[in-house]
Parts: structure tokens; sequence; C-alpha cells
């Protein structure tokens, strides 16, 4: 009787022993993982891909920093590897093996090429971020694919060509930055499609020519820059009493309206920069009444008394520098 109680005992830990340490990460995760080591484990300066625990014993959901597990399925949903050195090698295709990934951190790593196809196997993914790296060629159009996308940032690359209209139709897509990048053509006019509140766009540092489209007044923007690119037309449609926009920046273009057109801005805004543009006209009543906190208009063909009231008297002088005939405070012109 004490024998089978020994054995029960014995029989009773080995379970727990084993019921404690049985591993979470999905046998598929774990494979995907070890590829995607496999194929980045060239670099001689990736300290940070050195230093991975492959270790078969450990659990690779306790892979601090690089991967995250979550979700019903207890599935490998983030994957990050920001800082890498990753010694200009392309973005590996086993990353889209990792299918219930939701977030991807690639930026700030070195890393080549063009985006491969096979990323639109992340059905799930919502957080897309490859800034500050050399990818080049097109900005692909399959990306419009990943329907659940709600942030894609390719910032600080060598993309050329023009921007793919097709991005319009993810439809849960609120954060978009394609800025310093060498991309030309027009901005698509589909992306008045944009639907999400509170609309995050950043195309500056480009080549980008032609109008904005209209149409666009469409979207909610809450911050919006399309700097230092080749736009030229109007974009007071842009502005608006029900507006979300927070800080917008159409510096550095060739843009060539009224001003003076422009009958209401948001109360949200508070940033304003359209330097070194060939605006004409005379500086809207409505700034007095927004909440501007830093505003912009030098290098323009702007005429007439800045308006008195609000914090326009309070902006340093550069701010309005290099205009046709802007007058009053706190410019040292007088008016007559």
């Amino acid at each position: 009787m004490a024998m089978n109680y020994f054995h029960c005992s014995i029989f009773i830990l080995f379970f727990l022993s084993n019921t404690a340490f049985s591993e979470r990460c999905h046998p598929n995760d774990k494979k995907a993982l070890l590829q995607i080591k496999k194929d980045l484990n060239t670099p001689p300066n990736s300290n940070l891909i050195s230093s991975w625990d492959w270790d078969p014993l450990v659990d690779c959901c306790d892979w601090d920093n690089i991967v995250r597990c979550g979700g019903a399925a207890d599935r490998i949903i983030l994957f990050n590897l920001i800082l890498a050195d990753l010694n200009h090698l392309p973005i590996p295709a086993a990353v889209s093996d990792l299918e219930y990934l939701e977030e991807l951190y690639l930026h700030s790593t070195n890393l080549t090429g063009e985006i491969p196809k096979e990323i639109t196997k992340l059905s799930h993914l919502k957080y897309l971020d490859l800034r500050f790296n050399h990818l080049s060629g097109n900005i692909p159009s399959f990306l419009s694919r990943l329907q659940t996308l709600t942030s894609l940032d390719l910032s600080n690359n060598d993309f050329t060509g023009s921007i793919p209209a097709s991005i319009s139709q993810l439809p849960n897509l609120n954060t978009l930055f394609l800025n310093r990048n060498k991309l030309t053509g027009e901005i698509p006019g589909s992306f008045s499609d944009f639907r999400q509140p509170k609309f995050y766009i950043d195309l500056s540092g480009n080549r980008l020519a032609g109008e904005i489209p209209s149409r666009l007044g469409n979207v909610d923007f809450q911050v919006i820059d399309v700097s230092r690119n080749r736009l030229v037309g109007d974009i007071s449609f842009l502005f608006g009493m029900n507006k979300s926009l927070i800080y917008a920046d159409f510096s550095r273009n060739l843009l060539e309206f009224d001003f003076s057109k422009v009958e209401y801005f948001p109360v949200s805004l508070s940033t304003l920069d359209l330097s070194h543009n060939r605006v004409t006209g005379r500086l809207p009543e409505g700034l007095v009444k927004s909440n501007i906190g830093r505003l912009n208009v030098s290098y323009n063909r702007l005429c007439g008394q800045i308006p008195v009231g609000g914090q326009l008297q309070e902006f340093e002088t550069t701010s309005f520098f290099h205009n046709m005939c802007l007058c009053g405070p706190p410019l040292l012109k007088k008016c007559k």
C-alpha cells in the first residue's frame, strides 16, 4: 500500500513538473523564429541578434524585448527588432509565417531591398513600422491586402515612384507616414476615402507635385504634413470650423491661393506653417479665434495688417518675414 502511494506521488510530481514547464510558444511560431534567426545571423555587428537566447529549453514567449505572445490562442502577436544592425539584409520572408502577428517593428535596422509580397499573409497585422532603413523600389500596392492595418510607417527610406492609390482601401488605417523618401507623382485623389477619425498623414520631404485633391477636404485630418514637396494650388478646403486639425505643415512648396478667403479655423489648431510658398491676400481674422500657438507665414506674398487679438502679436517677427506688405505688430513696419 505504501509502495503504491509512493509511485502515485512520483507520478503526480512528474505530471506537475511537466505541466509547469510546458511550452506556451506554438511550434509553428518557434519554427518561424528559428528561420528568421538563420536568415539574419550573418551580420557581424548585430549584437542584438547574437545575444538572442535561442535555448530550446526556454519558451520563446519569454524572449523579452523581441516577441510577445497573446490572444486566445497565445500566439506571437508582436515581433520587434528596432535598432538592430542587420547589415543591409532584406526583410526575411519567414516573418510572414508568424501568422497571428499584430505588430511588426523593424525600424532603424539597416534593412535593404523591397517589401516582400509574403507579408500579405499577415492577416491580423495592425502596426507595420519599417522606418529608418534603406528599403527601395515602389511602395507595393499589395499592402492594401493588409485589411486590419491601422498604422503604416515607411518613412526615411529610399522608396521611389508614385504613391499607390490602393492604400486608401485600408478601412482601419488612421496613421500614414511616407515622409523622407523619393516619391514622385501626385497625392492620390482616392485618399479622400480615408474615413477613420483624427487621421495622421505625413508625406513631407518627397518630390510630390500637382495639386492636393480637393476631395481630401472630406477627411478629418488631425495631423497633416506635406512640406518640402513641389505641390501647387489651393489648400483652403482643408480648414474649417468642424475639423479636428491640430498640426498642419505646408511649408516649402509652390502653393498659391488667397489666404483671405479662409473664414474659419479649427479651435484645435495649434501649429500652422505656410512658409516659403506663394500665398497671397491678407491674414484671416479667423486666426484670432483659434488657439494657435505656432504660426509661420514667412516668405509669401501677403499684405495688410496683422489681425489684432489672440496670440498673433506674441509671435516672433520671423513668423511674418519676407512678405509683400504685411504691417502692424509684431512687425516694426507700421500700417498706413
